[in-house]
């Protein structure tokens, strides 16, 4: 499939290179601050003036990261789950007793934080004490909802729903195979797992209906809904897969929207905070910005290079970083 971008219009030029030195696992912001997360030991602050700031945060790899504006949560294979501020300060908020590895971490309403090890979960709500539960197999992600203090947890067979201050029994949502992550969709009402196979599963809550959600070329890797909320994008193909959730019934028994074709695997989708849009990285170094309705593109970096690893948004909108497997990251400033 070729596919023609030279005319299509540009943003590349107001990118702002960052050298992160390692490859790109994760980025967030902190207001106007992206703080890249590197695979070995560090975060990578970097303002819109001024040096980017290197802050060792944990005695080994970074395995997962989560943030909420206000911190930038993770856990490391040093079995420590550390919150590093916009200002870089970094506290610890837990050290695994037996040391294991933090697989996954997640930030939710009012403080909350949760992270996995091994096949336990455990859960913190602002500053109150800390609560724990064994899955059946190790846990493969980590999910708030978005109201109240509820967290999704996905593992082999499915997914477990539990309120950590509550005494009656967790939830379990069951469908074969391994579940690798998880996602609330924004009202709360749907909850989807990405696979080792190359599929998604969601749940419609109220009535734990089915969803199965196929067609992909390799396992989805990264997925978030659009500012409205009716749409799911995803990676997993040579295009952004879009899944209408703007119905009662969410997908089922419809197919996605496919946007920004191209020869090159889509690895990574960022979703604009306010507008139908959504930012895409791709295997080549490629970046574009979609607009969901009709599919026009803006390029916001030129292909060549690796993979593009990592994509976030600003809260404003207004600033779009990106992160690659080789180190090369910059930030577009789009304001």
């Amino acid at each position: 499939m070729g596919v023609d971008r030279e005319s299509i219009p540009s943003v590349a030029a107001r990118v702002r290179p960052v050298q992160a030195g390692a490859p790109v696992v994760g980025i967030h912001f902190l207001k106007e601050t992206a703080a890249f997360v590197l695979g070995e030991e560090a975060l990578l602050l970097a303002a819109r003036e001024g040096e980017p700031q290197r802050l060792a945060v944990h005695g080994g790899a970074i395995l997962s990261s989560a943030s909420d504006g206000t911190r930038v949560v993770t856990g490391g294979d040093d079995g420590k789950v550390v919150s590093t501020g916009a200002d870089g300060d970094s506290e610890t908020v837990a050290t695994d007793a037996k040391h294991r590895w933090i697989d996954h971490v997640a930030l939710g309403p009012s403080g909350a934080v949760a992270w996995s090890a091994g096949r336990q979960a455990f859960a913190r709500a602002g500053k109150g004490a800390e609560k724990s539960l064994e899955v059946v197999s190790t846990v493969g992600g980590l999910a708030f909802a978005p109201k109240g203090f509820r967290l999704a947890i996905a593992h082999y067979n499915g997914a477990t729903l539990w309120f950590p201050n509550a005494k009656a029994d967790p939830e379990t949502l069951e469908w074969k195979g391994s579940h690798l992550g998880a996602k609330f969709s924004p009202d709360g009402r749907f909850l989807v797992t990405s696979m080792q196979e190359p599929m998604l599963h969601g749940w419609r809550l109220d009535d734990r209906k089915d969803m199965r959600m196929s067609g992909y070329a390799s396992r989805v890797r990264s997925l978030g809904w659009t500012a409205d909320g009716k749409w799911l994008a995803t990676s997993g193909s040579n295009q952004v897969v879009l899944w209408p959730f703007g119905g009662k019934d969410g997908p089922m028994g419809k197919q996605p929207q496919l946007r920004a074709p191209s020869e090159q695997q889509a690895d990574v989708v960022a979703c604009h905070p306010k507008q139908s849009v959504v930012a895409v990285g791709f295997a080549d170094g490629l970046v574009l910005l979609v607009r969901t309705d009709d599919g026009a593109e803006i390029l916001g970096r030129k292909p060549g290079g690796e993979p593009v690893t990592a994509l976030a948004w600003s809260a404003s909108g207004k600033l779009l970083a990106f992160g690659t497997e080789s180190g090369e990251a910059g930030i577009l400033d789009l304001a």
